[in-house]
């Protein structure tokens, strides 16, 4: 039974249909030397921006006989009229794996040769970032979180292949990795024995607060230790397992209750935290901010989630669901949302909420769904011009999020999240 009523469901395909139609057709632009994350050579490869991720959108709907499959190659088209990254900046959500990712899910048939290329072109990729995070481990280093993050990172390559080739020797290689990221790291810095392995050394918050000049714990799905639980969680439903999964997925989780912080609105943890945070045992951010999928509760409470139905533990599923509803029950929480997207907008709370409920023992988190449909749909009506083409951050992703909430179809285009 839908949890949305006829109305909603008609105003849901009635908004996709709008916002598809708005990008039938790649705008015309022209290259020019720049290779910024703002630029048109950067965003043609980019899932979450450009090109791949409205490629993703179109060939999704053309699936499901809402759409001709024009638009899916005159997208692919424009991903891949430059030479596809594969170097140090590539990941899920940019250059071949983003590709891969895209071209699998909406035209896993037309394309066979080049889907052929750019699986091999992942597997090196693969190899290589593995070959020297298992050095790096072995070195007693820190990671940078782009080894092990879901945007650029192993995390988000494991969701890549999880996705295609669920079975593969190289997925269960990542989840060996996963298990040695989750174990402490014997460095001599700052943060010491007690910082978990996923202590990274590179905060991107370096930059705006100098109290992250010894690294960062980042609890976030995006770039933080619950992508990793995500990933770990998922395989292991899936019934790929490898020596010491549930103990690294154990390790997280309690990492996660640990720092988790308790509110009369409901629980919640910090973004991430400092090593002064990590000596005094507690977050100096005072409550909990924007519950967007990538850094919010939303997003852990799912990964936390995940994590307990992969274990069969019960206590920790109902901790993890009561978190999330009492996240949506919040009017301050939800007034910070601000935009329609999908990684820290509506579109990635209704979602990660949708998925949470179909997993969920009670119906707690399933009644709020109705409200997050009408509040996404009302932003999208308000669509800010600023808001990107692509999945991740732009109208595609608003878009197919509201087609696959209309249709009630279940496709693999989650894996992006971590969240199915």
């Amino acid at each position: 039974m839908s949890l949305f009523d006829a109305e909603q469901r008609a105003a849901a395909a009635a908004m996709a249909d709008e916002l598809a139609a708005a990008l039938t057709e790649p705008p015309l632009l022209e290259y020019g030397d720049d290779y910024s994350p703002s630029s048109p050579r950067w965003r043609d490869q980019s899932l979450s921006k450009g090109a791949a991720g409205v490629a993703l959108l179109h060939g999704l709907r053309a699936q499901d006989g809402l759409a001709d499959t024009k638009p899916v190659h005159a997208w692919l088209a424009r991903a891949t009229r430059d030479g596809l990254t594969a170097g140090p900046g590539a990941g899920l959500w940019f250059g071949a794996p983003a590709l891969a990712f895209a071209l699998h899910l909406a035209a896993p048939s037309t394309y066979p040769n080049a889907l052929a290329a750019l699986d091999t072109g992942v597997a090196q990729l693969v190899h290589t970032r593995l070959k020297a995070a298992h050095a790096r481990i072995d070195a007693g280093r820190r990671p940078s979180q782009y080894e092990f993050d879901l945007t650029r990172g192993l995390t988000g390559l494991g969701a890549c292949l999880l996705n295609r080739d669920p079975g593969s020797e190289l997925v269960r290689e990542i989840l060996v990795y996963l298990v040695r990221l989750t174990e402490p790291v014997d460095a001599a810095d700052e943060a010491g024995a007690n910082a978990p392995g996923w202590w990274t050394h590179d905060s991107s918050a370096h930059e705006r607060d100098p109290a992250f000049s010894d690294g960062e714990a980042n609890f976030g799905m995006a770039h933080g230790c619950s992508g990793p639980l995500g990933l770990l969680s998922l395989s292991m439903r899936q019934g790929m397992v490898v020596e010491g999964q549930a103990a690294a997925i154990d390790r997280i989780c309690r990492w996660l209750e640990n720092w988790r912080q308790e509110a009369l609105a409901g629980p919640w943890w910090p973004e991430r935290i400092t090593v002064h945070e990590l000596r005094v045992g507690r977050p100096f951010q005072d409550g909990p901010l924007r519950p967007s999928w990538c850094y919010g509760t939303p997003g852990l409470a799912r990964a936390q989630q995940l994590a307990a139905l992969a274990l069969g533990d019960r206590v920790r599923q109902r901790a993890a669901e009561d978190a999330l509803a009492r996240c949506l029950a919040d009017p301050v929480q939800l007034a910070r949302v601000s935009d329609p997207a999908l990684c820290h907008g509506w579109a990635g709370l209704l979602t990660t909420a949708w998925h949470a409920a179909d997993d969920a023992a009670t119906p707690a988190i399933a009644a709020h769904l109705p409200y997050l449909l009408d509040a996404l749909l009302t932003h999208a009506r308000d669509n800010p011009p600023e808001l990107l083409p692509g999945l991740l951050e732009g109208r595609a992703g608003v878009a197919l999020t509201l087609h696959t909430l209309a249709t009630g179809t279940r496709r693999g285009w989650p894996a992006c999240l971590l969240i199915n």
